[in-house]
């Protein structure tokens, strides 16, 4: 079966849980961090401490665990990102391309335009076999959630199996739920594939749904709707995809901003905003929106970042008449 996930992360995880759990327990090198509220160092018991703990963790994941099974050929990561920017094109092209240099710009010596490139010739090639596969009778199993990337990654997924005329018994999708229930009964919540752990993904498998052709058409006529709209961001409003101002977010970023002093460090409004409010966007489109704030004269520049960091650590200043 043909398993196509939306994230590099999703597929990194999806490949290993294949075998995740089969034959005995390796222990390994497993690194920790531990911090403290006010700022104080860790002790070398402490860390030791959380040493310990981790690898017993990973000890009992591995044993407890069902292997997926299957082959890491079979698995298929398409990180288009296609919630931002253009979308007008059929395949992933030069108009992708650029929207994926935009956003990994924020990453240090150039890094982006290489990731950019990688992850487009990679989508091509790999969209290539699986419409080979496809067309030739081969079942997919799609894995998707409310996550705008994986929910875009949906509908133009669908598009392409629209025209390769594939029908809706080979498909198959599996939707992450918007919220578990965990061993102490705490409410968990994923906020995309990328966050499932290898030990995890067996236990999706009951929630897989067959797909009718009309499933199939109209995920393939609303994304050519959101084609035509083309506009700079798409995201789940009351359950629906939707084009949307790329202003969407920005008052939660304001918000966090509007709790710190007069200089603050962006990295941790960029950290807080991913972390408290989990709209399942990335750390390169708040940084783009801080960016615009900038180029408005609400915040300024302070310090800059090193050159072997994220362009997002440095410290800015508010223009408190603007802001």
């Amino acid at each position: 079966m043909i398993n196509i996930v939306f994230s590099e992360s999703a597929c990194g995880s999806l490949k290993v849980a294949q075998h995740y759990g089969k034959g005995k327990y390796q222990d390994g090198c497993i690194g920790v961090f531990v911090s403290h509220t006010n700022g104080s160092k860790s002790t070398k018991e402490e860390v030791e401490t959380a040493r310990r703990e981790a690898k017993e963790k990973a000890r009992l994941a591995w044993e407890s665990a069902t292997p997926l099974g299957g082959k890491t050929t079979d698995i298929y990561g398409f990180n288009l990102v296609l919630s931002i920017g253009d979308i007008s094109e059929n395949q992933p092209g030069i108009k992708r391309k650029q929207t994926l240099e935009h956003l990994y710009s924020v990453y240090p010596n150039n890094e982006g335009q290489q990731a950019a490139e990688e992850i487009l010739n990679r989508a091509n090639e790999d969209l290539k076999m699986v419409q080979e596969r496809a067309v030739a009778g081969e079942v997919l199993r799609i894995w998707y959630s409310n996550q705008p990337d994986e929910m875009c990654g949906l509908y133009w997924f669908m598009g392409q199996l629209n025209q390769w005329k594939v029908h809706g018994g080979q498909v198959f999708i599996v939707k992450l739920p918007e919220w578990e229930v965990d061993n102490k009964e705490n409410i968990v919540r994923k906020n995309s594939w990328g966050e499932v752990a290898p030990e995890e993904w067996h236990r999706y498998l009951a929630l897989q749904k067959s797909v009718v052709a009309v499933f199939i058409q109209s995920c393939a006529s609303h994304w050519k709707e959101l084609q035509a709209e083309n506009a700079p961001l798409r995201a789940m409003l009351n359950g629906q995809l939707v084009s949307t101002s790329e202003k969407l977010y920005d008052d939660f970023i304001i918000q966090e901003i509007a709790v710190e002093g007069e200089e603050f460090q962006e990295a941790m409004i960029v950290g807080r905003v991913l972390g408290k409010y989990q709209l399942g966007i990335s750390d390169s489109w708040v940084a783009f929106r801080i960016e615009e704030m900038l180029h408005e004269g609400k915040l300024e520049v302070v310090t800059t970042c090193t050159k072997d960091m994220p362009s997002y650590h440095r410290v800015l200043k508010k223009c408190t008449l603007k802001l």
